[in-house]
This record gives C-alpha cells, sequence and structure tokens, in this order.
C-alpha cells in the first residue's frame, strides 16, 4: 500500500465502545506503525465519559494490549508515535451543546481532511451530523464512515440515510463492511478476471452451484438486547452475504474505477430472483441454537441468555438464483449460523462432472475452496492418477496458502485497509445506497414472511451445523454442504 503524507483528523464517535477497542483503535495504532498516517495528523476519541487526555491514553494502552494479536507484542517506540496522535474529546451525541469541545479541537489546528467514524448505533447519526453542521465542522472533503446495521429494513434505513445525505454527498459517506476489508474477499476480483483457466468456466455451463458459509461457535453472549433486534438475516446476510454473492457473480467492470465496480453488483442484486411464498418454507431456513455442547464445553441456549419468547433466528440457510445469461438456473446455498461447531468462513465453488469418463473408478468433480476465515487459502480439488499399475483416480488438493509467514510479515488486517481507503478517499470496498437499499429490498420479503411465520422457527444444538432443514434443502437437489 502507498504511504499517506498529508495530514487528517480522524474523529471516532464511540471511541470507547467496543468495537473502537477491538478493531478501529488497533487498526489505527498499525496505520501509524507502518508509516501510513502523517504524524501531523490526530485521531479524536469522542465519548460520552469525562476525562482527561491523559487517563484516556492509559485506557487506550491498555486495551491495545488486550486485543493486539496474540503473536504480536506491544510496542513502547511505535504506541509513542501513536500517543502523539490521540485527543480526547467529552461528547454527549444527544446534547448539541457538547460538540462545542469538537469544534475548539478542531478549529484549534485545522487539518486538511475530516474523518468522521461513526461508531455508533444508527440512532444517533441524525444528531451526530446535525450537531457537525451547527459547528460548521464539516467540509466539502471530509468523510463520514457510517457502520452497519444502517437500520432494520428498507423503509428504515432510507430514513438514515436521507438524513445524513442532508449533511453529507453520496461521494462523501463510507458504509462499511468489513468482510470487503479481507485480502481473500479483495482477491475474488483477481481470481475471477485475472486468471485465463478460470473466466471460460465461470458460467451456468461450467458451474453446478455455488455455497457461501460464515458460522461461528461463538454465541451472542453479552450483545444479546442489540442482536435480538436484528438476528442473523439483517445482522449478516443483507450485507455480508450478499456483497459475497456479488464479487462471484458480477459481470466484468470496464476497470478498477469504484462506481464501475459498483454498478456491476447492483446489477446482481437487481437480478436476485425473489423467493415465492410457496418456496419459502424449502428455500429460506431459520433456525435458533438450543443448549450444547461447543469446543468441548455445555453451552446455554438462545433463548436461555434473554427472552424465552423471542423469535430472532441465530441461523439462516438460504437457496436463491441470480436471473441474467450468466447464472440461469444455477443455485446459490449460502448459510450463516452461530453457536456452530467453528469459526469458518468461505466459499465453494462446485463445478459439473465431465460428460464422460473413461476411467474405471467413479471422478469427483473439480472443486474450489476459497476460505479467508480462520485461515486465508485457496484450495482446488484435481483429480490425478494413483501412481503403480492401475488405472485408478484420485482426488488430490492443491493450495494455495494466502496467508504471509508469519516470521516475515504482519498480516494486515480488514479494518487496517478499509480506514486507509477512507484516509485516500477510495470508496471501491464500501457499499454504494442503492446497493443498500436493493439488498434490503430482497431481503425484507423473506423477513415479512417470517414475520407471519409462514417460515417456521427451527431449532438446532449449540455445536451442530444447523437444523436438519437445512440440510434437506440441498439434500433435495442431491447435493450436501461442504463441512471442513
Amino acid at each position: 500500500m502507498n504511504k499517506i503524507f498529508y495530514k487528517c483528523d480522524i474523529v471516532v464517535f464511540g471511541g470507547h465502545g467496543d468495537l473502537s477497542f477491538r478493531k478501529l483503535i488497533p487498526a489505527l495504532y498499525h496505520l501509524v506503525k507502518d508509516a501510513h498516517i502523517d504524524l501531523n495528523s490526530r485521531i479524536i476519541i469522542a465519548s460520552r465519559t469525562k476525562m482527561s487526555n491523559s487517563d484516556n491514553t492509559k485506557l487506550i494502552k491498555e486495551k491495545l494490549k488486550t486485543f493486539l494479536n496474540k503473536d504480536e507484542e506491544f510496542e513502547d517506540e511505535v504506541f509513542a508515535k501513536f500517543e502523539s496522535l490521540i485527543k480526547y474529546c467529552h461528547i454527549d451525541f444527544a446534547e448539541n451543546k457538547t460538540f462545542k469541545n469538537l469544534e475548539n479541537l478542531l478549529t484549534k489546528n485545522q487539518n486538511e481532511e475530516r474523518i468522521f467514524y461513526f461508531s455508533t448505533a444508527s440512532e444517533f447519526y441524525e444528531n451526530i451530523c446535525k450537531s457537525l453542521s451547527d459547528y460548521k465542522l464539516i467540509s466539502t472533503t471530509s468523510r463520514v464512515v457510517l457502520e452497519k446495521p444502517i437500520g432494520k429494513n428498507l423503509e428504515t434505513s432510507k430514513v438514515i440515510n436521507e438524513k445524513v445525505l442532508e449533511y453529507f454527498k453520496e461521494d462523501q459517506i463510507y458504509r462499511i463492511d468489513h468482510y470487503l476489508g479481507k485480502d481473500t474477499v479483495q482477491n475474488l476480483i483477481a481470481l475471477r478476471f485475472s486468471n485465463k483457466m478460470f473466466v471460460p468456466l465461470w458460467d451456468a455451463n461450467n458451474i453446478d452451484h455455488i455455497q457461501i458459509t460464515l458460522s461461528e461457535s461463538v454465541g451472542v453472549e453479552s450483545r444479546w438486547e442489540f442482536y435480538n433486534q436484528y438476528g442473523a438475516m439483517r445482522d449478516m446476510v443483507q450485507n455480508h452475504l450478499m456483497q459475497l454473492v456479488c464479487l462471484l457473480a458480477m459481470e466484468p467492470p470496464h476497470s478498477l474505477d469504484p462506481n464501475a465496480i459498483r454498478d456491476e453488483k447492483l446489477k446482481v442484486l437487481n437480478s436476485l430472483r425473489s423467493i415465492e411464498e410457496k418456496d419459502m418454507k424449502n428455500h429460506a431456513i431459520r433456525a435458533q441454537y438450543t443448549a450444547g455442547i461447543v469446543d468441548g464445553k455445555e453451552v446455554k441456549g438462545y433463548l436461555d441468555d434473554g427472552n424465552s419468547q423471542s423469535d430472532t433466528e441465530t441461523f439462516v440457510a438460504l437457496k436463491l438464483f441470480i436471473d441474467n445469461f450468466r447464472w440461469s438456473d444455477t443455485p446459490f446455498y449460502i448459510r450463516t449460523g452461530k453457536r456452530m461447531p467453528s469459526k469458518n468462513s468461505e466459499i465453494v465453488i462446485q463445478f459439473k462432472s465431465i460428460p464422460y469418463s473413461i476411467f474405471d473408478n467413479y471422478t469427483m468433480p473439480n472443486k474450489l475452496i476459497i476460505s479467508f476465515s480462520p485461515d486465508e487459502s485457496i484450495t482446488l480439488n484435481l483429480m490425478h492418477k494413483i501412481p503403480g499399475l492401475d488405472e485408478k483416480m484420485k482426488l488430490q488438493e492443491v493450495s494455495l496458502e494466502l496467508n504471509p509467514p508469519r516470521s516475515f510479515v504482519r498480516k494486515n488486517e480488514a479494518y487496517e485497509r478499509l480506514l486507509l481507503d477512507v484516509i485516500r478517499a477510495n470508496p471501491t470496498l464500501f457499499m454504494r445506497l442503492d446497493e443498500v437499499n436493493a439488498a434490503w429490498k430482497w431481503t425484507d420479503k423473506i423477513i415479512s414472511a417470517w414475520q407471519n411465520n409462514i417460515t417456521p422457527m427451527q431449532t438446532y444444538k449449540a455445536g451442530t451445523n444447523g437444523p436438519a432443514s437445512a440440510i434437506s434443502m440441498l439434500a433435495k437437489d442431491e447435493r450436501v454442504w461442504h463441512e471442513n
């Protein structure tokens, strides 16, 4: 990545929140360490807590030591540079007058660029924007980063986005999806459009189906109240999974221009076949985890941690189709869930079988497996002859390890790439408003059907791969989920 040589002020609203401590602060620390942020920049931590600069610095240092990667040592020399950039600002998002504190900070030593990171609930977005405007803190070069989820459906998302658009232009708004910051996800474009061997094979004529799995072994834990308002469909499918579908299915963009890529993703979203009510039970599975065993330990069920009457899903499995020339009648199976056996994020491209085999023993169709968590790799399953006198075939995995050797280079985290792209004013990996609206439009129909109980809530034991109905969804098509 090219280094940054201009100054910027980065204001993190909700700077003492969980996301900030776990992801944003470590990412900014690494950008300073790698000399991607000019040392005349400022990182302003805005929070409701009344605190001195020195106490805030102590807290930041403590949290960094907690949340840096386990194989990474905290470096006092790097933190000394990082500390010189950090300022603290007491702000109550509901109290307009407290933004005077931010005005005093920003106007005291103005930098060319201002980046406002809203690491808060979306209900505060309007108040923050209005207060920034009232104190004339928004310039034509300012940028704002919005964390998902933005609203709970198309209607509420439109309201929130329209309010933000009263103060920022669309090209100033960066709607973040941290999955798009992962190297392997970004590699999808390179894999598809820079390798001659895949270009002619990437269509319905050669691909039998595609699977996407985003599973977690953890439960909702302390986030129960928040998670219960959203569920897996709003929290994972509407953004992460829809974006992955777009990158896998989109047509080649005419260039790497941000809007060229976003235009092609939008076409995919607009081509998604609506799941009809008659197909909803078989094509849109929802479930909650019950008590079970994960990693050898007994864990509670979802309802045991909160309201026993909740109908919020912790697992979703969908069968979807893209109605266009490239993907006609090729199923995409996607699933995501909590309290599954392991944390696993992967894409499986299942190619069709060869039309005729000249070998006696059965030959398996080729499979391309793209993993981006816990390890990043690309694996291609190929058939080859077993050494010996017999003409027997064997499936061989050819793996490309994408993680750099730990002893040589540190692996950049998703938020590092995304924050740097905001600083560089590169919106390629961020969602445009029309993409957000198209994704909500498609998922809203499923959510509405669930609310009318067209698809009954299923259950699955913690530590398993979801309900039986998710397995039978593929079994009916004579297919199976790929399991590690």
